[in-house]
Order: C-alpha cells, then structure tokens, then sequence
C-alpha cells in the first residue's frame, strides 16, 4: 500500500484522540501542541518531523516509522515504541515524560535523552550504545541485558544498573550516581 505523502506541514492543536491522523508518510511536519493519546497512528511513516507539546499517552502505534524525530515536551506515558518499525529508527527527546514506555529489544544508538522523566520505562535487551541521559530522573526505569557501553549518565539521578547484566564498558556516571552501580549488591554505604 503506497501511503500519501505529505510534506512540509505545520499541524497545531489537533485532537486525534477520535478523529485520527490520515495514515500517511510526514515528512518534515511539525505537530503542535497535539492530543494523540490512546488513539490509533499505526502505519505510518514520520520522517525529520517534530513533535512539540503534544501527548502521546497509551497510544497505538503499531509498525509506525520514526526516522529523524524529534519529541519537546511531550507527554509519553507508557508509549510501546518495541511496537514500532525499527527500520533506520532514529528519535531524540527533550524535556518529555516517557514513564512507562518501552523500548525493548530495539538500537538506539546514539540517541539523546534531555531532562526527561523516565521512570519505570523499559530498555531490556536494547542497545544504546553512545547515547546520553542530560539530567535525566531515571528511577525504577529497566536496564536488563541492555548495552550501554559508551553512554553518559553523569547528570541523570535516581540510576539502578546491575553491571552483571548489562554492558556498561566506558559508560560516564558521576561519583553520586555510580553508587547506583551497587545497589544489586545490598550494601550499605554512608
């Protein structure tokens, strides 16, 4: 099925959560301020788009494309992107909420996360090789099986990573945070 293209297109204060987007292929859109959640943008291709205060919660989006994306301050809570098509996916988020979400088994390197709140989400089996957390509140968020060797979590908090069950080679961790490093190990230090 060859999906309609769209190009270069601002769309502002929609509410998609009853009317959907038109499965399309976007391609450099910005989405403003945009109510997408627990609606249906399965299908569809998003090429070097932006999505800017729009939320995303509990959406569907099943084999949905995202290639040069860029999400400020977005709302997405409990987001299935392990449902998504991991083809060339390529995504980088500021100051957006992703408790919840999931990124299992997909790459991810070099992806950027800035001043997100990402509690409880989940990157078993992910590789995020050379990615960064810039001041990132990761508490309870999933690292199992999960590569990240090369990765800066110097500014993030609230980080728990079992070094037995993840590759952390030359991963960056600030002295504070590094003692999440042992808390798989149940000492105590003061």
């Amino acid at each position: 099925m060859i999906l309609p293209y769209i190009h270069d297109k601002t769309f502002k204060s929609k509410n998609y959560t009853s009317n959907h987007l038109t499965q399309a292929e976007y391609d450099d859109c910005v989405f403003i301020n945009c109510d997408f959640s627990e609606s249906y943008i399965s299908n569809i291709s998003f090429l070097e788009c932006e999505f800017i205060d729009c939320n995303f919660s509990m959406v569907k989006c099943k084999g949905t494309s995202f290639k040069d994306v860029v999400f400020n301050n977005c709302k997405l809570v409990g987001f299935p992107f392990h449902d998504c098509n991991p083809f060339l996916m390529s995504i980088t988020f500021t100051k957006s909420q992703l408790h919840l979400a999931s990124f299992y088994n997909l790459q991810l390197k070099n992806t950027t996360f800035k001043a997100c709140k990402l509690q409880q989400t989940d990157f078993t089996n992910a590789n995020l090789n050379g990615s960064t957390f810039d001041n990132c509140n990761l508490d309870q968020t999933i690292f199992d099986n999960t590569i990240l060797e090369k990765v800066d979590f110097s500014t993030s908090y609230n980080l728990t990573i079992n070094p037995n069950s993840n590759r952390i080679k030359n991963a960056r961790f600030s002295k504070e945070n590094a003692l999440g490093l042992l808390h798989v190990f149940q000492i105590n230090i003061d």
